[in-house]
C-alpha cells in the first residue's frame, strides 16, 4: 500500500514537472501573457499604461494586438499640420487619469484646447443655458485633444517604462477557451492539461499564424468587436438614421468655448482645438450627409454658419418663457454664468480639412465578463456623440479595470476569474447605462418638432441657465465627477 502511494507521488511530481516546462517554455518563446489587449487604440492603450503605472500591476506581461501602423511609429505628428478633424473632449476626470498615469505632459507638448465656457441653445430661439467653470470653481471644462495626438501621447508614455509589453501588428482571427484537441506542435494531452486544466489560459491565434495565451483577453477593438462576438457576448442597440460630419474649420481669431445648437435634423457642435481652428461635428439624416460632404467648401461654410446663427429660428433671449422670474424660488446661490447672455459663435472663414461622415449607432453589451474575456470601450458600449462622452466612458472603463486588476494581483487572485472580472462589471455597467439613457433621451426628445414640446424643452434650458444646483449638477455629471443616478431596464 505504501509502494502504491509513493508511485502516484513520482507519477503526480512528474507530471508537474512535464506541466511547469511547458509553461516555462511558452513563457521563454514569449507566447504567454498575464493580458492579452486586443485593440490598441486610444481605450486600450491607456489600460496598458495604466497598468505600467500601478506598483500592484507594472510586473505584468502584456500583449498588445493592433494592426494600426501608428502602433510602430514614433514622433510622427507634425505640429504644422493642421488638425485632424477625429477629435475627443476629454472631461476634468479623464485629464485627471491622464495626469496619475504619466501621459498628459505628453499631450501638452502638442496642440490642445482648454475651454472653461459652453453654450448650449436650440433652433426655436426660446431656450439656451451656458455653463461657466468657475460655476463649480473649477478652471475648465473640458479639453478637446485630437485622437492621434491621445494615441501618440499614450504610446510615448508606455514606451517610457520598463513595462513588459508586447506589441504584435496583427490581427484576431480566433479565440479559445476551452481544451483544443492539437496546437503549437506539441504533445495535446500535455498542452491540455497545462494550458487549459482549471481553465487557466485563455488562447488567442493572430492573422500572422502566431499563437498567443493569457490569463486575461481584453477586447478593446471597438464597436463591431471580434472579441465580443468570438466571447458569444449578446448586445442590445439600433442604428440611427443619422450619420455624423466631422471636419475642421478656420475662424479669424481663436476661439475658446464650446458651441452646441440643437438643429431639427440634430446638433451641431463647434469645438475649440487652438489656434484659430475649431472641429465641426454636425448630425443630420444620411441624405444631408452625403450633400454636406460634397457641396462645395464656399457653400458649406456659408451653411455652417448659417447653422450657428439665424438659420432654423432666432437668436434666443434671456427673457423667454421669462426664465429668471419663473425659477427664481429654486435658483439658491447665483452661478456666474446665469447672468452671461446669450452669444453668436465665432464665424468659420474656411474649411481646414477634409469631410468625414461615420453612420451613428447605439449598442451595449448585455455583459461585460466571462471567464478570462473582458469588455472595455466601445467594444462594452457605443453611445451618440451629441455630449461627446463616448471616449471618456471609455477611459473610466480602463481605469476601473486596471485597479481591479491590481485589487486581485494584491490577493493573489487569478485576473481572469468571472469572480475578480464581476467587480468592473459592477462599477462600470450601472453607470455606463445610466449616461446612455441619458443621451437616449436627449436624441429622442430633439427627434421631434412639436409645439408643446418645443416648449418644455426650453422650460429645461432655462431651467439648466437659472436653477444654480441643478446647473452644478449637471457640470459634475458631464466632467465625470460624479455618477448619474439613473438606470433603466432596456439596457440592462
Amino acid at each position: 500500500m505504501k509502494s502504491g502511494v509513493n508511485r502516484c507521488q513520482v507519477i503526480s511530481c512528474k507530471k508537474n514537472e512535464q506541466e511547469d516546462e511547458v509553461m516555462q517554455n511558452l513563457t521563454d518563446d514569449g507566447h504567454q501573457y498575464d493580458v492579452a489587449i486586443v485593440g490598441g487604440g486610444v481605450v486600450g492603450m491607456a489600460l496598458a499604461c495604466s497598468l505600467a503605472h500601478l506598483p500592484l500591476t507594472k510586473h505584468l506581461k502584456v500583449a498588445i494586438i493592433d494592426s494600426n501602423p501608428a502602433l510602430g511609429k514614433r514622433n510622427c505628428i507634425n505640429k504644422e499640420d493642421r488638425p485632424d478633424p477625429r477629435v475627443s473632449t476629454v472631461t476634468p476626470a479623464t485629464i485627471s487619469f491622464f495626469k496619475d498615469i504619466g501621459a498628459w505632459q505628453y499631450i501638452q507638448q502638442h496642440r490642445h484646447a482648454y475651454f472653461d465656457k459652453m453654450q448650449v441653445w436650440d433652433y426655436t430661439g426660446l431656450g439656451y443655458t451656458r455653463y461657466n467653470a468657475r460655476d463649480v470653481n473649477k478652471e475648465i471644462l473640458g479639453c478637446v485633444v485630437e485622437n492621434k495626438v491621445l494615441h501618440s501621447s499614450l504610446l510615448s508614455c508606455i514606451e517610457n517604462t520598463d513595462f513588459r509589453k508586447t506589441i504584435y501588428p496583427s490581427k484576431l482571427t480566433s479565440m479559445a477557451l476551452l481544451p483544443s484537441s492539437s496546437s503549437m506542435g506539441v504533445d495535446s494531452t500535455l498542452l491540455t492539461t497545462a494550458l487549459f486544466t482549471k481553465g487557466r489560459l485563455a488562447k488567442v491565434e493572430l492573422s500572422d499564424g502566431k499563437s498567443l495565451y493569457a490569463k486575461l483577453v481584453v477586447g478593446a477593438d471597438g464597436g463591431k468587436s471580434l472579441v465580443r462576438e468570438l466571447a458569444g457576448f449578446k448586445t442590445t442597440g439600433w442604428n440611427y438614421s443619422q450619420n455624423a460630419v466631422i471636419c475642421t474649420v478656420e475662424h479669424t481669431e481663436e476661439n475658446r468655448c464650446a458651441w452646441q445648437r440643437f438643429l431639427p435634423a440634430g446638433p451641431i457642435a463647434l469645438l475649440p482645438i487652438g489656434d484659430k481652428f475649431s472641429n465641426i461635428v454636425w448630425t443630420m439624416n444620411p441624405k444631408e450627409s452625403s450633400d454636406y460632404k460634397t457641396m462645395n467648401e464656399d457653400e458649406f461654410v456659408k451653411t455652417v454658419n448659417h447653422a450657428l446663427d439665424y438659420g432654423y429660428g432666432s437668436h434666443p433671449k434671456s427673457s423667454s418663457l421669462g426664465g429668471r422670474d419663473m425659477f427664481s424660488w429654486l435658483r439658491g446661490d447665483v452661478t456666474i454664468s446665469a447672468d452671461e447672455c446669450f452669444e453668436v459663435p465665432p464665424k468659420v472663414i474656411k474649411l481646414a480639412s477634409d469631410r468625414m461622415v461615420f453612420p451613428l449607432s447605439l449598442k451595449h453589451a448585455n455583459n461585460y465578463v466571462s471567464k478570462r474575456v473582458v469588455l472595455i470601450g466601445d467594444a462594452a458600449h457605443t453611445v451618440h456623440p451629441l455630449a461627446g462622452q463616448g471616449v471618456n466612458l471609455g477611459f473610466e472603463d480602463s481605469h476601473a479595470l486596471s485597479r481591479v486588476i491590481a485589487e486581485g494581483v494584491a490577493v493573489g487572485s487569478d485576473i481572469g476569474e468571472v469572480s475578480l472580472l464581476r467587480k468592473y462589471e459592477a462599477e462600470r455597467k450601472p453607470a455606463n447605462i445610466a449616461m446612455m439613457a441619458l443621451l437616449e433621451v436627449f436624441q429622442r426628445a430633439y427627434s421631434v418638432d412639436f409645439g408643446p414640446l418645443n416648449i418644455l424643452r426650453a422650460a429645461a434650458f432655462n431651467g439648466a441657465h437659472y436653477i444654480s444646483p441643478l446647473k452644478k449638477s449637471i457640470i459634475s455629471y458631464a466632467s465625470g465627477e460624479q455618477k448619474i443616478p439613473l438606470r433603466l431596464p432596456f439596457f440592462s
